[in-house]
């Protein structure tokens, strides 16, 4: 959802300033453009005026660009490629940390309490006994801090300093990265990162080709190409010519879009179009490219990558959040009863100076003011209500928890020697409260590793056989190119092929090895290295090449295998290549023997409807692709037949005049393929496994149990994360999977004013919604569309490709039946009117349309088990997790493993990183590191729920302490006139918080357990307890506060009732005994509560216990000692007064009377209310989905009889959403992540290595170093739509425009062989290649077909 990328203002001075007016009439549409035309049409229109201007090696031109940056403050508008992430540096750390911490409404408080107690006249305590604690928990937090963000500083200097060679006068140099300005020319070589945005001028690869890994960009590991602009391919040849290059690139501003980039190249008084296919992003890698040369033209955070990070974000967690309203309240309260107890003492004082004269002396001030200053020393007293030891405590426990992660070795992962890690020490507690986790696909829930598993020919399906021999020995039969590492063995399969007798079998295995867009290079031994578009491609090569069919060269119109030894050359006559439409992809070619095949790959759900008949062979594949389904394996249908050579000319003939057309060229084109590819005749399936991390079904299968909904946030295409869906176990077969259309349905129900929709909404959610499970599939561009709410883009050119896209689905998928009309009508009909309700309860909110959509669709969204997101970038990422924070107020988790995952693991409420394969951009992001995601289990079930159990009950332990020793000092102020005179003595009430009572609670919040990890794990229901925030809330705070307050009138009131009108040696009734009774009752009374709310006992328990008592007694007695009476009587004024209560029974009497008032009412409540108490582990089938919880055949029989009676109170759920072809029995499961373009280079000659030729001196003094520093690396897969997407929403084929300068093209389409081109053009051949890139450096135009741009 890429943003604008406005300036702060316009720019100050400018060189050929344009106005607002002026466009540039540019096409970037090509086949090396990604991203949708629609957005990209829109972005276009919002910035038609491109204002950004680089000019090449010119930095005093560059300089001259300047952007207000505050008032009447100017600055440089094009930023340095250094790269700052962390928070703070040496001089705003103290003040900006400072203002983040009294953020907290508790410092703030606290801060205040310091204030009032500098003033002697109101002071009950000395101000160094609240300043002390204040600054050590400001000390302890921005201690942590200064270690994270000295974590972030050394990241950055890291990435700051890496080595590049730029162009310093004639040649190049090795600078580093910081060192780089826009302008700058810039030389890299193969496996270096791409050190900013630049535009590719040229490489040593023919065409100047660049290959480069996305990884970091958009989670793909499978190689994309770039493409120099033509015009710099043909004129810098040599370093002197890049020297003196002086063009000029004028383009949009700096903006999150990655897929998108529009501009012109003004160079000799011409312009050039620029699009996406020749740029390559800051973190790309470059790959099979030896030497490029570029041109920056976005550095440091003007480049996409940074622009879709996002910023740091303070996290605060909802116990956080809570403790800080919890504060206000207190506050408030605190100084009504401090008015309240003031207001007594204006009306209770005089009558006691009436009474007594020596109050009146001692009251030196007039009334009023004596009013004011006690009103400030009762809310000094009671401040202690907000005990700071309780946050102080908070810290070490959130430490104490997150060393517990890093130490657990079940976590461990030993092959990469990782442990988890806890980077984040404060959201300990949040990771038990988590109801939302957002999931990146590849890399985190996948490996990224596509292997060949089973394969389905003429019928009979071959799989790996466990009582194999060694994998060479098997494959060393039929070839020396086999693939040890490939896993599929099987006997009988070898048999086969050992036979020779089987025509399938040998055709099926020769369209693997024909049938694709690979490249192949060999190495120094003898080995063959494939180079493919997608792994799944390679997988299939490979596995081809480990049963005897090499694939082994290819040239522009030849491709060369060897078949079980036999060497055989085929010629290429046609490649019809891949697209999201056609899901298909065929190759015609003509044997040694002169016989032309057509062979074709693809879905299942395309192939099957080319078939020339449906026999046994068809029904027993059938069974195959459903069985590889149920496994969640990936699937091609594989299928070819024989072409008549009369036919192919006649065919031959009509494609070439197809291919010259000027409108509607690629509709005429693909109709032409669909006549080709008719009546063919199947051979089979291959299955392919996207392996998953190990336990990441069970994982997600337990989260769930857990009442934990997890979303996958993905840049692969729908098909694929489809797949990986049901083989992780997020999807299953029984589930109704919304789509757009649906969604559309729904939200437009939505907006509309209509409330009569259905007359029983309780009674319809009672028949439908409990037994109907949904998952939600989207992309990225209705989510743009959805939240943006941009208006409807005309279909024009999407009618180009294709004049009616339901012409390539199904005729069940036209006309749906009934039953499933209804199905969905009434699911929508629920929905809306569940929505409808909601809505209308806040209509007075005064919301926009577009705030009520997003809120509809999260709320649709809610409601399903599972939500897949496919080709979303990392702002929409980030997007989805701010809107579900905002519309649902729960506590999200976000995980991924790369730079693209960055934004969304900062914007959720805990951001995981998993330190995988692909760099560490994620981890250094992150708030705790895991190596599998697996992991992410115990992390949350066992650490996270007990983090948050121990947090809660050390609050409440806290509270209630807090409150049963200090509201003892409001029922004491009604007998002592209301004069703020403290009932304990002044160092009990400084050390009860810190010394006295502190271990006990210190640990219950370390290593309070209330189950084992074990049961945890088995028990993931309780997890429920945390996401509905049951062990702390505002009830359970009043709960504390009640018992706390009844707990203190025992012991006052009951000493008190005692030891009145007694005197004598024996009697209590003097201030200090009476102060000595009343706090040791308080004391022990504490202490056997948290005695009885302990269940995890120790020996470490029982010592804290023993030690807070032993150090309450040694330090009483020490301070009631008589030589610190001596050496100052008015700080220790207590003289002997415990030793004197606890040498009179009655007063020892009195304190067990008091523990046991408080303890036995209380204990027998809780075993009543326990014995009372409904089983509490319940979980409603709508909170925690299984998979026993549904019946697919109970659920058929509803529908065939709601076929043949329909009624209205019958409900029936289609149990198969992903049936075609009228198939009731499997969906399908093909997946294929590759895109279209590949075929094109092919064909041109593009992509094929020339012969070495002399480079010149361009690549002299070159010397190849690689990137050894952090590689900011994501893996996931290309997109492409499935059948049953949005309708109407298909991806437009894109065609190429020359620029303003260039002859239009007449060449033929970019799928027409070397043959074809010649014989459908006039042109004269171009001379021989020479040069650095093998073309002529004076070239005229385009020689053969034309290059994308």
């Amino acid at each position: 959802m890429g943003d604008t990328g406005g300036r702060g203002g316009a720019p100050r001075r400018r060189l050929n300033r344009r106005g607002g007016a002026e466009k540039y009439e540019l096409r970037p549409e090509s086949l090396t453009s990604m991203g949708s035309l629609a957005r990209r049409e829109h972005h276009e229109k919002k910035s038609s005026a491109f204002t950004w201007e680089v000019k090449a090696n010119d930095r005093a031109y560059n300089n001259q660009f300047e952007e207000k940056a505050f008032l009447c403050l100017w600055r440089k508008k094009y930023k340095d490629n250094i790269i700052h992430t962390a928070k703070y540096n040496v001089f705003s750390f103290l003040p900006l940390n400072l203002y983040e911490q009294f953020h907290c409404i508790s410092n703030l408080y606290f801060l205040l309490i310091i204030i009032l107690q500098g003033i002697p006249e109101i002071s009950t305590l000395p101000w160094f006994t609240l300043f002390i604690p204040l600054v050590s928990l400001l000390v302890i937090r921005a201690t942590r801090d200064l270690v994270d963000d000295i974590g972030r500083h050394r990241s950055d200097k890291t990435i700051n300093n890496r080595p590049c060679q730029m162009l310093v006068g004639k040649s190049f140099l090795w600078k580093k990265w910081k060192d780089l300005c826009v302008g700058d020319l810039v030389c890299l070589h193969r496996d270096n990162i791409v050190p900013a945005d630049i535009l590719l001028l040229a490489s040593t690869e023919p065409s100047s080709l660049c290959y480069v890994e996305t990884a970091d960009i958009d989670g793909e590991t499978n190689l994309k190409f770039r493409q120099a602009p033509l015009v710099t391919h043909r004129k810098l040849t040599n370093i002197r010519k890049m020297a003196s290059f002086q063009g000029k690139v004028v383009c949009e501003e700096p903006n999150s879009r990655m897929h998108h980039f529009v501009g012109c190249l003004e160079w000799d008084g011409k312009k050039y179009p620029l699009d996406s296919g020749h740029i390559l992003l800051r973190g790309c890698k470059i790959r099979n490219t030896d030497t490029c040369y570029g041109m920056v033209l976005y550095a440091g955070f003007d480049t996409k990558i940074m622009r879709s990070c996002g910023g740091i974000h303070l996290k605060r967690t909802k116990t956080d959040r809570l403790l800080n309203r919890l504060v206000i309240l207190i506050f408030l309260a605190l100084l009504l009863v401090s008015l309240a107890l003031t207001l007594s003492f204006w009306y209770v004082m005089p009558e006691l100076k009436g009474k007594h004269r020596y109050i009146a002396e001692k009251r030196v001030y007039s009334l009023p003011t004596e009013v004011f200053l006690v009103f400030w020393a009762f809310l000094i007293l009671l401040s202690v209500m907000v005990p700071m030891a309780m946050f102080i405590l908070a810290e070490f426990i959130y430490l104490g928890n997150s060393i517990f992660i890093n130490w657990d070795l079940q976590m461990y992962y030993g092959p990469q020697d990782r442990p988890a890690k806890a980077r984040n020490t404060s959201l300990a507690d949040q990771l038990g409260q988590v109801e939302y986790i957002f999931s990146d696909k590849t890399g985190t829930l996948t490996e990224n590793i596509m292997t060949f598993k089973k394969c389905c020919i003429n019928g009979i399906v071959y799989g790996s056989d466990d009582e194999m021999a060694p994998r060479k020995e098997s494959s060393s039969f039929w070839t020396k190119y086999a693939d040890g590492k490939l896993p599929f063995r099987s006997l009988r399969f070898m048999g086969a092929m050992l036979e020779r007798k089987e025509k399938v079998v040998q055709e099926f295995w020769r369209l693997l090895a024909i049938c694709h867009t690979v490249m192949v290079q060999g190495t120094d031994v003898g080995e063959l290295v494939y180079q493919a578009a997608s792994p799944d491609e390679e997988a299939l090569v490979t596995a081809a090449r480990h049963f005897g069919y090499v694939f082994l060269a290819r040239t522009q119109d030849s491709i060369t295998v060897v078949e079980l030894g036999e060497k055989r050359v085929y010629q290429v006559l046609a490649i019809m290549d891949f697209n999201s439409v056609r899901k298909r992809m065929s190759v015609l070619v003509r044997n040694p023997e002169g016989s032309i095949y057509l062979y074709t790959k693809g879905a299942d759900i395309v192939i099957f409807d080319l078939l020339c008949h449906k026999g046994l062979m068809e029904c027993n594949t059938e069974e195959a692709l459903a069985s590889f389904a149920q496994e969640t394996l990936r699937t091609l249908c594989l299928a070819y037949k024989r072409v008549d050579e009369d036919v192919f000319k006649a065919w031959r003939q009509r494609h070439q005049e197809a291919s010259v057309l000027l409108q509607n060229r690629a509709h005429a084109l693909h109709q032409l393929y669909e006549e080709m590819e008719q009546n063919l005749q199947l051979l089979g399936a291959t299955a392919i496994e996207d392996k998953l991390q190990d336990g990441v079904p069970e994982t997600i299968q337990c989260l769930k149990q857990g009442n934990i909904k997890v979303w996958v946030l993905t840049g692969d295409k729908q098909e694929t994360a489809v797949n990986i869906g049901f083989a992780c176990r997020l999807l299953s077969e029984d589930m109704v999977i919304l789509e757009e259309k649906e969604i559309c349905r729904f939200l437009d129900a939505h907006g509309e004013t209509n409330n009569n929709l259905l007359g029983d909404k309780d009674g319809l959610e009672t028949l439908f919604l409990p037994h109907v499970k949904m998952a939600m599939v989207i992309n990225g561009e209705f989510l743009d569309q959805l939240l943006l709410a941009l208006h409807k883009e005309p279909r024009a050119l999407v009618q180009n490709v294709s004049v009616d896209v339901e012409s390539w689905q199904g005729a069940e998928e036209r006309a749906p039946h009934f039953v499933k009309s209804r199905r969905v009508s009434l699911l929508w009909q629920s929905l809306g009117v569940q929505q409808r309700s909601k809505k209308d309860k806040g209509a007075g909110s005064g919301e926009s349309p577009e705030v009520q959509r997003e809120r509809a669709f999260v709320e649709l969204a809610s409601q399903c088990q599972a939500v897949i997101c496919c080709r979303v970038t990392p702002k929409q990422k980030a997007v989805i997790v701010a809107l579900v924070k905002k519309y649902r107020n729960v506590v999200t988790l976000a995980i991924g493993d790369g730079a693209n995952d960055v934004n969304m693991i900062k914007t959720a409420d805990v951001g995981v990183g998993l330190a995988g394969q692909e760099g560490m951009q994620a981890v250094l992001s992150s708030d705790y590191v895991l190596a599998q995601f697996r992991f992410l289990r115990r992390l949350l079930l066992v650490h996270g729920r007990w983090s948050y159990m121990r947090m809660c009950k050390f609050l409440r332990y806290f509270i209630y302490k807090t409150v049963a020793s200090m509201m003892v000092q409001i029922w004491f102020a009604f007998y002592n006139g209301f004069t703020a005179q403290p009932l304990y003595e002044g160092w009990f009430l400084a050390l009860y918080n810190l010394l006295y009572t502190t271990l006990p609670v210190l640990y219950i919040g370390l290593f309070e357990q209330d189950l084992s990890a074990e049961q945890s794990l088995e028990l993931p229901e309780l997890y429920v307890d945390g996401q509905q925030a049951r062990l702390f809330n505002y009830w359970v705070f009043l709960q504390a506060v009640a018992h706390g307050t009844a707990t203190s009138l025992i012991n006052f009131f009951v000493t008190l009732w005692v030891s009145r009108d007694t005197a004598g040696p024996l009697s209590f009734s003097d201030y200090q005994s009476f102060a000595e009774v009343v706090a040791f009752s308080c004391l022990l009374s504490i202490t056997v509560e948290v005695i009885l709310i302990i269940k995890y006992w120790t020996v470490l328990c029982v010592l804290a216990i023993a030690l807070s008592l032993c150090l309450y007694v040694v330090i009483t007695w020490t301070s009631q000692s008589f030589w610190l009476f001596r050496a100052s009587p008015a700080a220790f004024p207590f003289l002997y007064a415990s030793r004197n209560m606890v040498s009179k029974p009655s007063a020892l009497l009195v304190v067990l009377l008091n523990v046991s008032l408080n303890t036995l009412p209380v204990l027998a409540f809780r075993i009543i209310y326990q014995a009372l108490k409904k089983p509490h582990l319940k979980v409603t089938e709508a909170e925690v989905p299984t998979d026993q919880s549904w019946n697919p055949s109970l659920c058929r029989e509803q529908e065939e009889e709601s076929e043949e009676a329909p009624s209205q109170d019958v409900i029936t759920v289609d149990t198969q959403p992903y049936l075609h072809r009228g198939s009731r029995s499997r969906r399908s499961s093909y997946a294929f992540s590759h895109r279209e373009g590949y075929a094109d280079l092919i064909t041109q000659g593009t992509s094929l290595q020339k012969s070495p030729v002399d480079t010149g001196d361009l690549l002299a003094d070159h010397r190849f170093l690689p990137d050894e520093e952090l590689v900011l690396n994501i893996t996931k897969s290309p997109w492409y739509r499935r059948k049953m997407s949005f309708l109407g929403r298909a991806p437009q084929l894109q065609e190429k425009v020359s620029s303003e300068d260039e002859t239009p093209s007449s060449s033929t389409s970019s799928y027409l062989t070397t043959e074809e081109r010649t014989s459908c053009t006039n042109r004269a051949a171009p001379p021989p290649e020479r040069g650095l890139r093998g073309v002529p450096e004076e070239a005229a135009g385009e020689a053969g077909a034309a290059v994308p741009s």
